[in-house]
């Protein structure tokens, strides 16, 4: 499969073809070989085998439930029969992990 590469800043405009084209083996490794900065009009590229497993992905991912009901109802009877139990040391823990991923993502000022 041969195709040309096209970078994409950050602001999602192509920024061009990078003049290469890469092809899949059938081991799965990729190999890239230098071809020609120019494309000719109208030139295609081959995205559907991307595209559907990209579709495939999307149904699995539908179909895969947001919350853990049986797991909320397990709390919710655990609070209403008095045994759920709070350790708020591992809370404690948690809200400072959360708290430090915050700023390490931060961009700096």
């Amino acid at each position: 499969m041969k195709g040309f590469i096209v970078k994409i800043d950050g602001t999602g405009k192509p920024l061009g073809t990078t003049g290469t084209s890469a092809t899949r083996s059938t081991n799965g490794s990729s190999s890239t070989s230098a071809t020609s900065a120019t494309t000719a009009p109208g030139a295609q590229v081959d995205i559907s085998g991307t595209s559907s497993r990209l579709r495939e992905l999307e149904s699995t991912i539908a179909n895969v439930p947001v919350v853990d009901s049986a797991r909320v109802e397990e709390i919710k009877q655990a609070i209403a029969d008095g045994r759920f139990k709070v350790n708020a040391d591992r809370v404690a823990d948690s809200l400072i992990e959360s708290v430090r991923q915050m700023l390490s993502a931060r961009p700096a000022t």
